[in-house]
């Protein structure tokens, strides 16, 4: 398969018919916009069942023509908002765990091993968090496993008063720590007195 023909199936794959895949194709950050709009429209279109196998299968496909593109970074870019997108709208971790499954054969296919460890990292955090939202409390121990952007991301959005306590305490940079003691004195979560 060459870059074009890539490209052209990736972007019939998402319905997107606005752009000229020439351009695209010549331009690395016109590609990087072309797969960013490609992963959320199929992100967007998933069935979130479990057990229908097209939809990971797809996944995957669409993950290794992305990834074949010579732009290392632009394709990681892309996998990265893949992997946001398709956790940001899933609810079980059983689900995310088994999607994120069916795509890390298809990952390590990447050519350095830094581009494979940040999106192993990734699905790491989501996984993490995706167990925190269903109910989990970390241990200190847990957050320090996560990363500073998850932590972070648990002190902005976790609504639950005893996470954002763990976070408070334990997580590794001030700025999110103060983020999360913030958040958990606020009266929108303490509910009005």
């Amino acid at each position: 398969m060459t870059l074009h023909s890539d490209v052209a199936a990736l972007l019939a794959e998402a319905g997107i018919s606005d752009v000229d895949v020439d351009e695209v194709v010549a331009d690395d950050h016109a590609r990087t916009s072309a797969y960013l709009r490609v992963v959320s429209a199929i992100a967007a279109s998933r069935s979130h069942d479990p057990d229908r196998d097209p939809d990971r299968d797809r996944d995957r496909e669409v993950v290794a023509a992305i990834l074949r593109d010579p732009n290392t970074m632009g394709a990681r870019t892309a996998v990265v908002a893949l992997v946001d997108e398709v956790a940001l709208r899933t609810t079980d971790p059983a689900e995310f765990r088994q999607w994120s499954a069916a795509l890390l054969p298809t990952i390590d296919r990447l050519a350095t091993e830094p581009d494979r460890e940040f999106i192993r990292r990734r699905i790491e955090d989501w996984l993490f968090c995706l167990t925190v939202e269903s109910g989990h409390v970390p241990t200190p121990e847990e957050l320090a496993e996560a990363t500073d952007w998850m932590q972070r991301h648990l002190a902005e959005w976790s609504t639950s008063p005893e996470v954002l306590a763990v976070v408070a305490e334990s997580a590794r940079t001030k700025k999110t720590r103060n983020i999360a003691k913030n958040r958990a004195n606020s009266r929108e979560l303490r509910g009005t007195e």
